[in-house]
């Protein structure tokens, strides 16, 4: 045995981690020891394997997933990335959810002025995607919004809607129509169903849509109302054009006959 392998306690404390750890990332193909007696199962490190040990506790300190961290230390070029973006997109979920709280602390319990109206049918042009879970549905929302206008003829205000289910799965289908009577390339011709509604109008950013959707589902099932999806977002506003926190969005649930 070479005289410069060290055993596992003490190259755990050259390489700050754990005993548990060091045998956790063996196991994995991570970081594997130099040498392992054949007759005790001591395992033994090389003074030179404390870089990897340490970027491994570095990368893991950033969230990295330990797979990611294998492809780090084999060289590998542009494994981080995609740890950016996800991170990037936490971030973004959180600040969301972060405004939605300070509303709720600032305003109380969502609480919004409920109608019920009737609208007619209306034709429309469709197009359905799928985001992976809640926190996806803004950007699919806004990829479905941005290939109807590039494809539809120029309108001076375009109506369009969104239509969500009611309960969120994963993944979670979103369609979104504009109201069209002809044609549009790359989307279905479809109507829209009309019928009596409960509609709430939400002022404020999309992403604090559902602050509103809670008051309009909690006014249905106070007055036991029975509902059915989708639940409708109707986009008064020009986002372009108009301030976040003035956006004006109708939400609208269909409501059976009892």
């Amino acid at each position: 045995m070479d005289e410069d392998l060290l055993p596992i306690g003490q190259f755990a404390r050259l390489g700050r981690l754990s005993v548990k750890q060091l045998r956790h990332y063996a196991e994995l193909g991570l970081l594997v020891p130099a040498y392992v007696d054949e007759h005790t199962g001591y395992r033994y490190y090389r003074p030179q394997q404390a870089r990897d040990a340490l970027s491994i506790g570095l990368l893991r300190s950033l969230d990295v997933p330990l797979a990611v961290i294998a492809q780090v230390l084999s060289g590998s070029s542009g494994v981080l990335e995609g740890v950016h973006e996800r991170l990037e997109a936490e971030l973004a979920r959180r600040r969301s959810t972060l405004g939605a709280l300070e509303r709720v602390m600032a305003e109380g319990l969502p609480s919004a002025p409920v109608t019920v109206v009737t609208e007619s049918a209306r034709r429309v042009a469709v197009i359905t995607t799928t985001a992976a879970d809640s926190s996806d549905i803004g950007r699919a929302t806004s990829a479905a919004v941005a290939g109807l206008l590039a494809a539809a003829a120029p309108a001076a205000a375009p109506e369009l809607i969104g239509l969500f289910p009611l309960d969120f799965g994963e993944p979670v289908p979103v369609t979104v129509a504009l109201v069209s009577e002809e044609p549009v390339p790359g989307a279905e011709l479809d109507v829209l169903p009309g019928g009596r509604f409960a509609r709430a109008t939400h002022v404020g950013p999309y992403d604090q849509v559902g602050l509103t959707a809670h008051a309009l589902l909690s006014w249905c099932a106070e007055r036991l109302c029975p509902v059915r999806g989708p639940i409708r977002e109707v986009y008064v506003s020009d986002p372009a054009t108009t301030p976040p926190d003035r956006l004006i969005t109708h939400l609208m649930i269909p409501l059976e006959e009892r």
